[in-house]
């Protein structure tokens, strides 16, 4: 009999420590975005780590470098690591449908954080309203040309990739507002590799193919220098001025003194928390809604002071 009791107490230890270990193992959840270096995925992702945190989930951040290729080995990686569950910020909607593909066989759930997919194998997209914002950005540089007697000329827009579906819902809702003003486009240029270098290039390129040439409007946010100094280093500080899309903490100071005439500001904190919120709920079998769109925020030196606590920290992610 003691044989008997000896061998069922060594069967649950062996047994049972392992079980007991696995149930307070926590879950694991990936962020794999398009490129950390960028201060609106780098700002998300700090949204992402904060809030899975908080709910007790382990976090891995991959940054694709702007790379498919990359992007690609990042989810194999966790698919590797056996993720319980996948944040996507893709390099493009097209780039999506692969990394979908591979998630869905690995039977891992995904939810999108910006950018969008053009699969809908994924639990929940979370983005930005950006026909609404760039819309409202519009009609911000339209007034402001409009007081400067330039609503008869042109607008040269440096883009992010029209590929993706945030690209082509800005353009087309900025163009709608500069419609209504009258407003005209010069031309269009599509960033690549999202350096100073390019973005500095295509201003120039800009302002010497255009005369009539009196804003540049950047779809982004961190480049901003480099379409300053190249209005600068044209000698039309006067008379081209700028506006963006996104935020960086500068653009605080810049916009109250005129050097930024506004930005149409994301909140990527709080996209952030918003599609790790989905995830668990999906884990925890609760209902997740498929689409959930997010307000940007269109800011210029009129409304600024009232939107800056909501800015330091969705936006900028200036949170302790």
């Amino acid at each position: 009999m003691q044989i008997f009791f000896t061998f069922v107490f060594t069967f649950i230890l062996v047994f049972s420590t392992p079980l007991a270990a696995q149930e307070n193992t926590p879950k694991k959840l990936a962020y794999i975005t398009s490129d950390l270096e960028i201060p609106f995925w780098k700002i998300m992702s700090k949204g992402v780590a904060g809030e899975a945190q908080s709910l007790g989930y382990e976090v891995h951040l991959y940054s694709a470098a702007n790379s498919p290729k990359k992007e690609l080995q990042n989810m194999i990686d966790a698919i590797d690591k056996k993720v319980d569950g996948i944040i996507l910020s893709p390099t493009t909607s097209s780039a999506s449908v692969t990394l979908l593909k591979f998630a869905k066989k690995a039977s891992i759930p995904v939810v999108i954080a910006d950018i969008g997919s053009d699969s809908k194998d994924y639990v929940s997209f979370i983005s930005s309203d950006n026909f609404t914002g760039a819309y409202e950005l519009g009609k911000i540089l339209g007034h402001e040309m409009q007081q400067k007697g330039w609503q008869n000329e042109r607008v040269g827009i440096i883009a992010i990739p029209q590929k993706r579906d945030n690209g082509k819902a800005r353009t087309k809702g900025f163009l709608e507002a500069l419609n209504e003003f009258g407003v005209d486009k010069a031309d269009i240029r599509q960033q690549i590799d999202f350096s100073y270098q390019e973005t500095y290039n295509y201003s120039q390129q800009l302002m010497k193919q255009h005369a009539d040439l009196r804003a540049i409007w950047l779809q982004g946010s961190d480049r901003y220098q480099a379409a300053l100094d190249a209005i600068k280093d044209a000698g039309k500080i006067d008379e081209i001025i700028l506006i963006c899309f996104d935020a960086e903490p500068s653009f605080l100071e810049l916009i109250p003194k005129d050097i930024l005439i506004g930005s149409a500001m994301q909140q990527p904190f709080l996209i952030g928390q918003k599609a790790v919120t989905s995830m668990h709920a999906y884990l925890q079998g609760l209902p997740v809604e498929k689409q959930i769109q997010l307000p940007i925020l269109a800011i210029s030196k009129n409304n600024l002071a009232e939107n800056i606590t909501t800015i330091k920290r969705n936006v900028l992610g200036l949170v302790e």
